[in-house]
């Protein structure tokens, strides 16, 4: 297939083929006319050259492909999004930049940038020493207050220290395992709920509101949360696409608290997952990002560079 046919060849980057949102796509861009694809990054191997950059997968050269969609698991970005690049290099299309992906991973360098472009969020507190502990709780609000490995992922490392004590004890446990975490403000009268934004070039496509079971503080749906469908105000909008765009990614998952002093960000998803958005709001997600990468492949083929 080619573009000019209206059919792409369109590979997917995941170390889960039977995944919903790997399903999903396949089945998804089967039906537009595509031929889909699924990779595991792991099992990729490339040539770096200046004058022709390849990816190889089982002996196979993947030069052929019109695009690539990244989900790239956390405990395999470094590998991951140097697969990306190289596919980047070789001109295929990628719906996330691997620089956007790498952003997005590192939590810390993804609150800075946010900070820095005025983007609400809470007060959050990072550093090496836990010699001024009791400065940076009070910096962050006092408790309770949640504190976050910065390599953890769908709610993972997350834990929500309800008294100063608890927060000493915590934040010293991480640091004897020589791990890097975030001390954040909690946000009590969101009452365990936040909102996921669907954002796909420059839109929010889809949005709901993820609740928090009974005696957890976490919404995610892999912490046993529940979700349905909401309205977003504009302001709420506006955050969730200033938020992707800001970090250069095409397709994000953005999730917001309501505070008393309006939305505020709390993380931007490069790999959201599909089930979860399409199952409670009954919109066809999947169709949306193949009308992206439509429409951006139309665009570079009239001689428009990919944006990154």
């Amino acid at each position: 297939m080619s573009a000019e046919n209206g059919g792409l060849k369109i590979g997917i980057l995941s170390r889960l083929p039977d995944s919903y949102s790997c399903q999903r796509l396949v089945e998804e861009g089967i039906k537009r006319g595509h031929q889909v694809e699924i990779f595991d990054p792991l099992r990729c191997y490339m040539t770096i050259s200046s004058s022709k950059p390849t990816v190889h997968y089982m002996e196979h050269e993947l030069s052929y492909l019109d695009a690539v969609i990244p989900r790239i698991a956390t405990a395999v970005t470094f590998y991951g999004t140097a697969v990306l690049r190289q596919f980047e290099m070789g001109g295929t299309f990628s719906v996330n930049p691997s620089g956007a992906v790498l952003k997005s991973r590192d939590k810390l360098r993804a609150h800075q940038i946010l900070a820095r472009k005025g983007i609400g969020m809470p007060v959050t507190g990072f550093a090496h020493s836990t010699e001024k502990i009791d400065d940076m709780i009070q910096l962050c609000g006092g408790a309770p207050l949640v504190v976050k490995l910065l390599e953890g992922s769908q709610g993972k490392g997350v834990v929500l220290a309800e008294t100063k004590k608890a927060a000493e004890s915590v934040m010293e446990a991480f640091r004897c395992l020589n791990a890097y975490f975030l001390v954040q403000e909690f946000v009590k009268e969101a009452n365990g709920a936040d909102i996921r934004c669907f954002v796909v070039g420059d839109k929010v496509v889809a949005s709901m509101m993820r609740q928090a079971k009974e005696g957890e503080f976490r919404s995610n749906l892999h912490s046993g949360g529940s979700a349905k469908a909401i309205k977003i105000t504009k302001e709420e909008r506006r955050i969730a696409i200033l938020a992707a765009k800001t970090l250069g990614l095409n397709v994000a998952g953005v999730d917001i608290l309501r505070s008393n002093d309006g939305p505020k960000l709390m993380e931007v998803n490069s790999s959201p997952g599909l089930e979860g958005i399409e199952k409670s709001t009954g919109i066809n997600v999947a169709e949306k990002i193949y009308e992206f990468i439509e429409n951006a492949k139309r665009v570079v083929a009239h001689g428009d560079k990919q944006r990154c």
